[in-house]
């Protein structure tokens, strides 16, 4: 583990702020996350810094920001928080600054979340001395479990306070690699209940971070043997225990869990899959990324498998169970209060997860229905595919073969080759519009109109007409 060092960068955001607070006779000092994370060597590519002082946060900061022309905003008027945001040349900085939450800087610090977290830095000792490391203030030795990489509370009473941290230690020890403190995953587990009292928001955003790395799964599984997820997402509870057909292996709920794993499987084979790996690090809203949101829709996938479970000749059915999981999972999607553009990929995948199983069963599958599946999954049609294949590997049941599953991902993964491909390709320009049709066919409008044209397009995609005449022509069949 690594002493302080500091980026030129944030040494001058830190003189910045510092040459202020001197100025107003205020002592500052670091805390948090820049001190675990310079004690790491890691840095964020968007400085994220922390000060406390005695009193008067808000004040302060409001005053900076106008010294140095960042926004401002207040996040905790009665605990004294408050954010800065600057923009400093192609980097967004944020500065946060708090007051005491009780009378001392030590007492300050047992009550934040983790001893990784419980440090302090007076800043104006730290740029003046040659030996930072000699001042640090550490009294629940946090730099000691950084070392031992573990996830600890300095407050048995921190998940009252806040019960948020009962994610983040998961966040946490996916972000850092850490194991989580068993006392502490204890205290989680006896605290979990108070978690409904945290807003969604807040929950969204722990849940993301965890989504976030490659390795989820782990944690994921760990949170459901303490019954946190149950929390979280109450709906999926009658998932479990609920048997599936002789296809699979797992319960509705395990096999969601394992198709989770067996997702961070197919993204590490397709590590050097340039197009793949940049269509998940797509940011869909703020710093949520798709391939997290992937691991929300395989969680989700099957919900609606309980309430359409049918028994016919000896066989388990779940006949329609996507679009009954469509309908549950929009109510979810809104409780965490996901962007319109998040809500619209995460239906697209529920509502169409099985649709790479029909055309992988189809001897040949034709440029028809290939047109189709892009057409109706849209921009979520390679993350319907990772999902479907992520979907059959969890499915390890007696009657399904090596063979079946080698087949399903052949498919599932030439399709990928061809979305790819063909979004390098011009859009091929329409034949024919609405006007077309009313002045050529002698049509009234009416939706007849646009879906005419839909099939129009069709045609064309698929080399069956190549000019105006051609689909005039082909317009006049439809009708008829």
């Amino acid at each position: 583990m690594g002493c302080f060092r500091f980026s030129l960068g944030n040494q001058a955001i830190l003189r910045l702020v510092y040459s202020f607070a001197r100025a107003k006779k205020i002592k500052l000092y670091l805390v948090g996350g820049i001190l675990r994370d310079s004690l790491l060597n890691r840095e964020k590519d968007n400085p994220d810094i922390d000060f406390c002082l005695k009193r008067g946060a808000i004040n302060f900061g409001r005053d900076l920001s106008g010294e140095i022309k960042a926004g401002f905003v207040v996040l905790d008027k009665e605990r004294g928080a408050c954010r800065l945001v600057k923009k400093i040349k192609d980097k967004v900085c944020t500065l946060d600054f708090t007051d005491f939450r009780e009378e001392t800087l030590e007492d300050d610090l047992f009550h934040r979340d983790f001893t990784i977290n419980s440090m302090a830095l007076e800043l104006e000792s730290y740029l003046k001395c040659n030996d930072p490391d000699s001042l640090l203030v550490d009294p629940y030795k946090g730099r000691q479990d950084l070392k031992a990489k573990i996830i600890k509370v300095a407050n048995k009473k921190a998940f009252t306070e806040d019960p948020l941290r009962i994610l983040r230690i998961f966040s946490f020890a996916c972000l850092l690699g850490f194991k989580i403190d068993k006392t502490t995953l204890k205290l989680a587990e006896s605290e979990k209940k108070k978690l409904r009292d945290v807003s969604s928001e807040r929950i969204r955003d722990e849940l993301f971070k965890i989504f976030e790395s490659p390795h989820a799964f782990d944690y994921l599984a760990m949170m459901d043997k303490l019954r946190i997820l149950k929390i979280i997402f109450p709906e999926t509870e009658k998932m479990r225990g609920v048997k599936q057909g002789r296809y699979h292996h797992l319960d509705v709920w395990r096999h969601s869990l394992e198709a989770v794993r067996q997702l961070e499987v197919l993204v590490k084979e397709t590590k050097n899959n340039k197009e793949i790996q940049n269509y998940l690090n797509e940011y869909i809203c703020g710093d949520r990324k798709r391939g997290a949101l992937i691991k929300l829709a395989l969680i989700l996938h099957d919900i609606g498998k309980p309430d359409t479970l049918r028994r016919q000749n000896g066989r388990v059915r779940f006949h329609g169970h996507e679009r009954v999981g469509l309908d549950i999972s929009k109510n979810i999607v809104r409780r965490l209060k996901l962007s319109c553009d998040e809500i619209y990929s995460l239906h697209k995948m529920v509502l169409w997860h099985l649709r790479p199983g029909y055309m992988a069963g189809i001897e040949e599958l034709s440029p028809r229905a290939v047109f189709r599946y892009f057409r109706d999954s849209g921009s979520e049609a390679v993350s319907t595919l990772l999902l479907s294949v992520a979907d059959q590997r969890a499915t390890k049941g007696p009657l399904t073969t090596e063979e079946l599953r080698l087949h399903h991902e052949k498919i599932s993964l030439g399709l990928i080759k061809e979305y790819f491909k063909r979004s390098k390709e011009k859009k091929l320009p329409r034949l024919i519009n609405g006007d077309d049709l009313i002045k050529k066919l002698k049509l009234e409008p009416s939706p007849l109109i646009g879906r005419i044209l839909s099939e129009i397009e069709e045609l064309q995609a698929i080399g069956k007409i190549k000019n105006k005449a051609e689909a005039l022509k082909a317009a006049a069949k439809i009708i008829k």
